[in-house]
């Protein structure tokens, strides 16, 4: 092959893999997790009894049907909790106004069960966007769900009257099949949900 020809020819190969590199990119099939962990194994969820921030009694199907980011915390959370939801609930409208069709469902789950009743999840949770589910029940139907799924929760008093609960802050996501699919470890930023959600949530 000429001299020339052959410049040509690498030429016209760089650029296809150039192209071939853009188009993966666009569709997100070079794409891999920043910060998530992509479970090698999908995890059921165990039978549970709990009541939403409604009332309403519902068991572990609540998680069928819709992509959902599952955070384990309280509504007297001074720090964690509300910075984490705050997290999810800006990257969630990040990211429909960027036109993804799948965008998780937030959900908290309570592992302060004695001070949150459905009335005082009703009130904390609409501050994290439209949508977003709290979930609350018996004490002994909480630890069955974070046992099965290694969620850590201590109750601790600080005094003689005033409790905290320490308690792990990973947020799990679970898939329109109730698996958990993946899970993202703290500290939480939005920029790491948008990034991470649309490549863990694709077909």
């Amino acid at each position: 092959m000429r001299p020339a020809n052959l410049i040509i020819a690498l030429l016209l190969g760089f650029a296809l893999a150039a192209g071939i590199w853009v188009a993966l990119s666009l569709t997100g099939a070079a794409r891999e997790p920043a910060t998530a962990t992509v479970l090698p194994t999908t995890i059921e969820l165990p039978s549970v009894s709990l009541a939403d921030h409604t009332g309403r009694p519902v068991d572990e199907s609540v998680f069928e049907g819709q992509w959902d980011a599952v955070f384990f915390g309280f509504a007297t959370c001074p720090d964690v909790c509300p910075i984490t939801l705050q997290a999810l609930s800006d990257a969630q409208r990040q990211l429909q106004q960027r036109g993804n069709t799948t965008v998780p469902r937030i959900v908290l789950v309570s592992v302060d069960p004695e001070r949150d009743t459905p009335e005082v999840l009703s009130e904390y949770i609409q501050n994290f966007g439209d949508g977003s589910l709290a979930l609350t029940g018996e004490l002994e139907e909480i630890r069955v769900l974070t046992s099965a799924l290694g969620i850590f929760f201590d109750k601790r008093y600080v005094d003689e009257e005033f409790y905290t609960v320490d308690h792990s802050s990973v947020v799990l996501l679970v898939n329109p099949q109730g698996r958990v699919t993946a899970l993202f470890s703290g500290p939480h930023r939005a920029e790491n949900f948008v990034h991470d959600l649309p490549i863990v949530t694709r077909p």
